[in-house]
């Protein structure tokens, strides 16, 4: 099909700039080659709204296969198209665990049937999620797009020494969820002054960074590419930074509420309940500095659906896990581009281009034969965040009631519209 997305402002080469984007076949192409493709095109115009290469999210739950009453593949790609994302990295907490080729062919098998965006899943760093044995890494790098525990952290040092030799040997990513269970001591929400008051068991800050210490000490010593899931401390940001300047082969993700909310905001609702928690507003200005300077590489949603059940038992019982997809963009353009304190090209770098040249995903710049997978954003639209809209099965979301600038309005893969806002 012929189209024309005609006078949008562009996200291209890090820049804004407005223009034409052409495609045919389900690429960009230019104007020549548009023309000559003959017919009558479909003619979108777009009026300076903002049109940029697909948002990536590299760390996403989306439940299949084995939990699907929280959540599909069909219910979390859907979710993800409505949010502006084409692209969609699956964390390998699901039944079976993605731990052998045999087993990742059966996520694999569900994502051709019902994705309607792309989504790639990861493998896990040891069998079973368990932390005992290591997967066989060779076997399945071809068929993931990283390897992840996440949900937990590899607890001995030996193992993960091991893990990261076995995977820099085939040039991978190791990407860790970071948490010391032995600090843990039985604490679900931030060891702040909101636990403190309302005698909720506290989760220290020390239970994420001293793990991260350790595994850039190792990522140092073994020459690992290695990634840092959810970064949610002050003292993780300022790690990461000096082992970057060091040359240790890191980057970082963090999430859209470590970036807008601080503990003190906290409340009695299964909603505000994730891991790591939601730390205090010194971790938050770190965060989004970091973010800033580069230091903190991407942003990722940890979209974590649950059925209503698991996230009814308040602080203490409920699930660990929020969802994001549908909402990210605009609460963090409404939260940091619109108060100045991040400029939008590099919250868009933050979510297009940083996570795919890390993850060595096909690069989508708006550029003549780049593949068309495209999101299309009314920035000056006001909307409410509400979960009952959701495609996601799972609702809970502390965003919930916001009001928001910054609408997706469509999302096109290989050039078909997936998802339109009516």
């Amino acid at each position: 099909m012929l189209r024309l997305l005609a006078d949008g402002t562009l996200y291209r080469k890090g820049r804004l700039e407005r223009g034409d984007v052409f495609l045919f076949h389900g690429r960009v192409v230019d104007s020549s080659s548009f023309r000559e493709g003959g017919g009558v095109p479909l003619v979108t115009p777009l009026q300076g709204k903002l049109l940029i290469p697909g948002l990536v999210d590299v760390h996403v739950h989306l439940r299949e296969p084995g939990f699907s009453y929280k959540g599909t593949i069909a219910s979390g790609s859907l979710a993800g198209a409505r949010g502006g994302y084409t692209a969609l990295c699956a964390m390998p907490n699901v039944n079976p665990v993605p731990d052998s080729a045999e087993h990742v062919k059966v996520q694999q098998n569900l994502i051709c049937r019902d994705a309607c965006v792309h989504v790639y899943p990861y493998g896990s760093i040891t069998k079973g999620q368990k932390g005992i044995e290591l997967v066989d890494f060779p076997a399945l790098s071809s068929h993931v797009i990283a390897f992840s525990d996440d949900g937990r952290g590899v607890q001995e040092e030996g193992i993960m020494e091991e893990a990261m030799r076995r995977v820099k040997a085939i040039d991978g990513l190791l990407v860790a969820h970071c948490e010391d269970e032995s600090l843990l001591h039985g604490g679900y929400i931030h060891a702040g002054r909101y636990a403190g008051a309302h005698g909720h068991k506290g989760i220290s800050s020390e239970s994420e960074w001293w793990q991260v210490e350790r595994d850039l000490r190792l990522a140092r010593k073994t020459g690992c590419r290695y990634h840092v899931c959810h970064v949610s401390t002050k003292e993780s940001v300022a790690l990461i930074h000096r082992a970057k300047r060091e040359g240790v082969d890191v980057t970082c993700e963090t999430a859209p509420h470590y970036l807008l909310l601080q503990d003190d905001w906290l409340q009695e609702d299964g909603s505000w309940k994730m891991n790591p928690p939601i730390r205090e507003e010194a971790d938050r200005l770190a965060l989004v500095e970091g973010l800033a300077d580069g230091t903190v590489d991407m942003i990722a949603t940890d979209h974590a659906p649950h059925s209503a059940e698991e996230k009814s038992r308040g602080l203490a019982g409920s699930a660990n896990g929020i969802v994001g997809l549908e909402c990210a963009f605009a609460v963090l353009y409404t939260g940091l581009v619109k108060k100045g304190q991040l400029p939008l090209e590099r919250l868009l770098e933050a979510m297009t281009m940083a996570p795919r040249k890390r993850f060595r995903l096909p690069q989508i710049t708006l550029e003549a034969g780049q593949p068309a997978d495209i999101a299309i954003f009314d920035l000056d639209a006001q909307s409410t965040v509400n979960p009952a809209g959701f495609a996601s099965l799972g609702r809970a979301t502390p965003f919930s009631g916001w009001k928001v600038f910054g609408s997706c309005i469509g999302t096109l893969v290989g050039g078909e519209m997936v998802w339109e806002r009516e």
